[in-house]
């Protein structure tokens, strides 16, 4: 149960980055999910430009403007957790959290108790801010979104990190497809009346610092940095986080292109 701080509390090392970009950050995080025997809380405030993060699972074709983005070269990344599909930049504060199984009393090693428990720190996060609520796997206030959730679990370990929408570029949105599969709250909605912006009901600052105060109800936390990661870091692990390349987007859309040429010719038959 990592290294013991206060008496019966589980430590816990916080890290604070800044503009990170998202490719580093979530190597960094499958790392110590998979090399590291401790618990870790990462903020990252901000990534250092626009880009797309997708589900492990998730395809292109599906859930892709795959023309606009090849067009203007935005980066795709397939990220080693589950969950949908989000496009973040400067405006997006990321925080993770990486534990032992055994390291929140009462939280069985399972996605929902997992979500549960992120609830209720985040309840503690936005009390008296808004009408929050954890609905199905998503944050909300009343019934927009502004958090996304992503999940994995290991034998001994697992981690849940979110996506904060502090701030968003409606132009950033298009190049988004509806997905197929979407909380039953949100109904028929598209994007923008989906989502709301965090900074209409708190600063970056003030959300950053009462997310570590609600970790230290849980935890006795220790700030490091990131040099000092780095320079313990495994150099064998080779993580599955991946960019996707051009070429691999450019195959998807004339997929997708060909496909529905095919379609069009069934329909005029």
């Amino acid at each position: 149960m990592g290294n013991p701080g206060k008496i019966g509390v589980p430590m816990m090392n916080l890290v604070r980055l800044k503009g990170v970009p998202i490719l580093q950050q979530l190597h960094l995080e499958e790392r110590l999910l998979r090399t590291s025997s401790h618990n870790w809380c990462i903020i990252n405030d901000g990534t250092n430009r626009p880009a797309i993060v997708m589900g492990v699972s998730g395809k292109p074709a599906e859930l892709l403007e795959i023309e606009s983005v090849l067009c203007d070269q935005i980066p795709v990344v397939r990220r080693f957790t589950g969950g949908g599909t989000v496009l973040v930049d400067p405006g997006t504060i990321f925080v993770t959290f990486i534990c032992n199984k055994d390291a929140v009393a009462g939280v069985q090693p399972y996605p929902q108790p997992i979500m549960s428990w992120s609830g209720t720190l985040y309840n503690k996060v936005f009390q008296g801010i808004g009408d929050f609520h954890l609905r199905e796997n998503d944050y909300v206030f009343g019934d927009r979104k502004f958090g996304g959730n992503a999940q994995s679990i290991t034998k001994n370990r697992w981690i849940h990190h979110t996506s904060f929408l502090w701030d968003y570029d409606v132009q950033n949105m298009a190049y988004l497809k509806l997905p197929a599969r979407v909380p039953e709250y949100r109904l028929a909605r598209g994007h923008l009346e989906f989502i709301c912006r965090m900074k209409d009901y708190l600063s970056r600052s003030v959300f950053i610092d009462r997310t570590i105060e609600a970790a230290k109800t849980h935890f006795s936390v220790r700030s490091t940095d990131l040099e000092a990661i780095e320079t313990t870091a495994n150099t064998k692990f080779c993580p599955s986080t991946r960019l996707l390349t051009m070429q691999e987007l450019e195959t998807t859309a004339k997929f997708a292109s060909q496909s529905k040429v095919s379609l069009s010719h069934s329909f005029s038959l």
